[in-house]
Parts: structure tokens; C-alpha cells; sequence
């Protein structure tokens, strides 16, 4: 929530699939309909719904029919134990969706507490370290040192050109993330190998 009160991202839309109670601050939310929200910061926010594919040609037709605000990006934010790979080459491999879509950033955030324990017990972590383009380490004012280290070096293992960065309550600039200076770069990094 706090990224998207960046005059910067008035134009994003967010589509979320969580499976947690806790949803987007909402406070953030002015307009809501049936699945779709526009935040006060002049952000969308959606559901998925059904799958990926369809949430996305959706919000395409919606915005070309003006029924909701134009946007110039969308973040995909899947539940936190999501394979990257499917969700990555769904954009890419549908040709409906490469034409008007492209990956520019996969952004992954990694608890700097537990993720030690969770890349040696949760396959998709790993998935996902391997694929971005940014790395966000949570929680590291409240970890051990040697463990943020530790961390830190085993990221670098699994994925040696991503961009690590501390964040701390939440607090990062939106440039750290997204491709303003040259935006519709498409990503060029392969993972197609990451599917099973």
C-alpha cells in the first residue's frame, strides 16, 4: 500500500491473488465494484479472477472500452507460494496477451527471519529467487546479523544478477522497481527451463 500512494504509480493497475485475510489498506479504496477497485491514488486493483489470462484481457477490454481508467502497468501479485514460471509464460506464451503485455520485472520479496528455513523447505522460493530481477529482503531490522548474511549469500548462489535490496517497513522507491527511465523494455531473461 504504501508503493501504490506514489504519485508515480497513479496510472498501475494491481492484480492480486491472495489467499490471506488481510487485503489492500481500505483506506486506499474510493470506488469499489463488483472486482475491480480504484484506490485513492488512482491505482486499480483486481482480483484474479479465473485465471490470468482472462483477468488480463478483461482489464484490456474494460480500459479500451473506458470503463475503467486507462493504465500504463500492471503487477501481477500472486499468493506468496506461487510458482513463478507458469505465471511468467502465461503472459509470453498466449498470443492474445503478448501482444498488448510484456514482462519487464519480476520483483520477489524474501523474509529475511525465515528465509533460510523457507528456501530449504519450499521449492517455489527458490523458483522465485532464481527468476527475478529484484530481490527485496524484508525484516532485516529485526534478524540476526549472520543470518541476513547468510541469506544474502545464498541468494547470490541462486541468482547472482539480481538487484538485492533491504526493505524496511515497506519503505522503497518505486525506481528500485520499475523501468521508468525506459518503460516497454521487454525482459529478456529465459525461464522456461523453471516449468515442470
Amino acid at each position: 500500500s504504501r508503493l501504490l500512494v506514489d504519485p508515480r504509480m497513479n496510472k498501475a493497475a494491481v492484480i492480486i491473488n491472495e489467499f490471506g485475510e488481510v487485503g489492500l489498506d481500505h483506506m486506499l479504496v474510493t470506488t469499489p465494484r463488483e472486482d475491480v477497485v480504484l484506490l485513492s491514488s488512482g491505482c486499480l486493483c483486481c482480483s484474479l479472477r479465473g485465471d490470468l489470462v482472462n483477468t488480463l484481457t478483461g482489464l484490456f477490454n474494460e480500459r479500451s472500452r473506458g470503463e475503467i481508467p486507462k493504465f500504463d502497468r500492471v503487477l501481477v501479485e500472486p499468493t506468496g507460494l506461487a510458482d513463478p514460471a507458469p505465471v511468467l509464460l502465461t503472459v509470453t506464451a498466449d498470443e492474445r496477451l503478448s501482444e498488448v503485455f510484456h514482462v519487464e520485472r519480476v520483483i520477489t520479496t524474501v523474509d529475511a527471519v525465515h528465509g533460510l528455513g523457507q528456501l530449504d523447505s519450499q521449492l517455489e522460493s527458490v523458483k522465485q529467487a532464481c527468476v527475478a530481477d529484484v530481490i527485496l529482503l524484508t525484516k532485516t531490522d529485526l534478524a540476526d546479523a549472520n543470518t541476513v548474511a547468510g541469506l544474502r549469500a545464498r541468494l547470490h548462489r541462486l541468482n547472482p544478477i539480481a538487484d538485492t535490496r533491504d526493505v524496511v517497513q515497506g519503505e522503497i522507491d518505486p525506481d528500485v522497481l520499475f523501468n521508468f527511465a525506459a518503460p516497454g523494455e521487454a525482459r529478456v531473461r529465459d525461464f522456461s527451463g523453471l516449468v515442470e
